[in-house]
């Protein structure tokens, strides 16, 4: 490695994928199916294969590509595209107008973070993340932005519930200034919708602290339990200068490797700022035109939520009385794709050290691959996170039948 630069070295030394996700990758081609009854089975990514029937005949109905989209176009997402969008995400989920101006469009969620907090927090600067958190926010923010994530710890003991005295609390005993707060809503890894007040709250806080607040609403529409999604932009009379929305079509249109993230923003300065880094980030236009057509069509929007909801529903359903069954617990969940299993009863102690050895040994004697707890930067050793919609429900069962084989064995 003397060849490589400081930055090199660090990442081959100290790469910015978790462990779980290595193995993920590693163990792909030797999935589960009826060939292969012993196979691997990945309940750790946090993907929604239970629709694909739904958008493969759809997306391919743009078969006839216009030239204009061969070419280069704004950065952050052709006026065209944006238009829609605007349309879209205001009708089915933000519940407020919103102008194409205000879009950027990047090559998925992850690069629309990252190029947001390069242009609002400086390096060194902290960031509040509330956990349980999605394991990916970490290497987001702190691998090429450098920033500090300022982890704000809730308890099992209250239901993992967040307030504003463990907000100033991680503010007080955060060590650097801190500049935002990352807010997933509804929430990754426990799958929790918040109720308008909840919401409201944040929004409340994060006005008073004089903080950016970014609010990552990816699964907005992935909501199968009764409480209803309420976006922040929904309650508020202005979007305004420190209020910013992430969302994208990985999660509620089940297209994670098409790589389109979207950013709504009323700071011009901070869309003219990504503005000057999207180059490095764009989204194909290719892409851009054919999820535009699909969001186009408002019946077939309706349709697929609709459809869409239904289908996380019987999953979640069916995977739950599973694990009821086995007498393995977890944290109920109404959006998403996951929940967390509560495993604590069975660490042999309450340690990180206990909690690794675990999740080992379920991977190596199920097959079955979960996300520690730890990648979630839980504040108590002993909780995982099962995606139930990544493989079909089938599997997923089987799964929970082969976890449980180990957990009691």
């Amino acid at each position: 490695m003397s060849d490589l630069s400081r930055r090199g070295r660090h990442l081959v030394e100290s790469p910015p994928a978790a462990e779980y996700l290595r193995e993920h990758f590693s163990r792909l081609a030797a999935s589960h199916d009826p060939s292969r009854p012993d196979g691997y089975i990945p309940l750790c990514v946090a993907e929604n294969t239970l629709v694909h029937d739904l958008l493969s005949p759809e997306l391919g109905k743009a078969r006839e590509i216009p030239p204009r989209v061969l070419g280069y176009d704004a950065m952050t997402g052709s006026l065209d595209f944006r238009e829609r969008l605007a349309h879209f995400m205001g009708r089915s989920f933000l519940g407020r107008q919103v102008r194409p101006d205000q879009i950027a469009v990047l090559n998925g969620a992850g690069s629309v973070l990252e190029l947001l907090f390069h242009v609002i927090a400086d390096s060194g600067d902290g960031v509040l993340v509330p956990t349980p958190s999605y394991a990916g926010f970490w290497p987001d923010l702190e691998t090429r932005d450098e920033l500090r994530i300022v982890p704000v710890h809730s308890s099992a003991s209250d239901g993992f519930r967040l307030s504003p005295t463990l907000l100033d609390r991680a503010v007080a005993n955060a060590g650097c200034k801190v500049r935002a707060l990352l807010f997933t809503s509804p929430d990754n890894p426990m799958g929790r919708v918040y109720t308008a007040g909840e919401v409201a709250a944040v929004v409340e806080w994060a006005a008073n602290a004089g903080v950016h607040l970014v609010l990552d609403e990816v699964y907005a529409l992935s909501v199968f339990g009764s409480l209803p999604f309420t976006s922040a932009a929904r309650l508020v009379p202005a979007l305004g200068q420190r209020l910013h929305v992430v969302w994208a079509f990985s999660k509620d249109f089940a297209a994670s490797g098409l790589r389109a993230g979207v950013l709504v923003s009323e700071n011009a300065a901070v869309l003219q700022a990504i503005d000057g880094l999207a180059y490095w980030a764009c989204c194909s236009g290719h892409t851009q035109f054919v999820l535009g057509q699909m969001i186009s069509d408002d019946a077939w929007v309706d349709r697929y939520v609709t459809t869409m909801r239904a289908r996380l529903g019987e999953a979640y359903r069916r995977v739950t009385a599973a694990l009821t069954d086995k007498g393995v617990p977890y944290l109920p969940s109404d959006a998403g794709f996951f929940l967390l299993l509560d495993l604590r009863q069975f660490l042999s102690a309450p340690t990180w050290e206990r909690e690794a050895a675990l999740w080992r040994r379920l991977l190596d004697l199920a097959n079955v691959n979960l996300t520690p707890g730890s990648a979630c930067h839980i504040g108590e050793p002993g909780f995982m996170r099962l995606c139930f919609a990544g493989v079909p429900t089938d599997t997923a069962v089987h799964a929970v039948e082969r976890l449980a084989d180990v957990l009691r064995g």
